[in-house]
């Protein structure tokens, strides 16, 4: 780990890391299937003692030990960099310090919230995270979501209080988007009876039609030269407004990808 840190000293590539790592710690190099899901690409590892270890394990490793973020591409693979040597004024922050800044950021991004989410969303045991919600216990809200028990920021309360929506806000979410990865419960987005339409087998989450901040539907793109298909599939009757509002978000996808020509269809 101490190596692969210092080998990190400027953006490297998977290939490039499990080479360096060899060259000076004199273990084997090898490649193995690893490429994800479905894939039948071969990854560099390195073999240490009984251990084959894949370089992308590697980096999850070292990421214990100090901060590594993603660096320019080389050609079609990613790069890797320690972050103090990468990101211009980088400074460390008190471990008390960065675990506040951590939850206010999570609150202000995904709440209304609870403990049980927070802990999800950052990967930590719940016992961890109630302690860090405890020492902020002072700038947290609680309120009541049609029923469901949940908090937010004190500071956002005030603009919470005051918030109305004059006409449906309707947003197209691709694949796996952040809103609707950070909670664990996911019933201030999806009712019930849709949930398995969103967040389906093995993983996968849909690319979903948000309106008002809620899951309506699920949807999906073709696109072919400069044409763009797109299909909603709604879980119940929208008004016209609302399908006026999805056909708008299509076309803005459309001017996106530079696509000139766009059909929407609402199944």
């Amino acid at each position: 780990m101490d190596a692969a840190l210092q080998v990190l000293d400027r953006p490297r590539t998977q290939t490039e890391l499990a080479q360096l790592l060899s060259e000076s710690t004199g273990y084997k190099l090898k490649s193995k299937l690893g490429g994800g899901w479905g894939s039948r690409r071969k990854v560099p590892c390195l073999e240490v003692g009984d251990l084959t270890l894949p370089a992308g394990y590697l980096l999850h490793l070292v990421g214990a030990s100090g901060v590594v973020c993603s660096g320019p591409t080389k050609g079609n693979e990613s790069t890797f960099v320690r972050a103090e040597k990468w990101i211009p004024r980088w400074r460390d922050v008190p471990v008390d310090q960065a675990e506040r800044e951590l939850l206010v950021k999570y609150l202000r991004a995904f709440g209304p919230t609870t403990i049980a989410d927070f802990a999800l969303w950052t990967g930590m045991l719940v016992s961890d995270a109630k302690e860090i919600w405890s020492r902020q216990e002072k700038d947290i809200a609680q309120v009541d979501v049609e029923g469901w028990k949940a908090a937010i920021l004190q500071s956002d309360l005030p603009e919470l209080e005051k918030a109305q929506i004059d006409e449906p806000v309707v947003r197209l979410l691709p694949y796996f988007d952040s809103f609707v990865l950070g909670h664990k419960s996911h019933r201030n987005i999806v009712d019930e009876i849709n949930h398995r339409r969103v967040y389906r087998a093995q993983g996968w989450v849909s690319p979903v039609l948000l309106v008002n901040g809620g899951a309506r539907g699920v949807w999906s793109h073709i696109r072919k030269k400069n044409s763009l298909e797109v299909r909603v599939t709604p879980f119940s009757k929208l008004s016209n407004l609302v399908h006026s509002r999805i056909r708008e978000e299509a076309s803005d996808l459309g001017r996106f990808l530079e696509c000139s020509a766009v059909r929407t269809t609402i199944d």
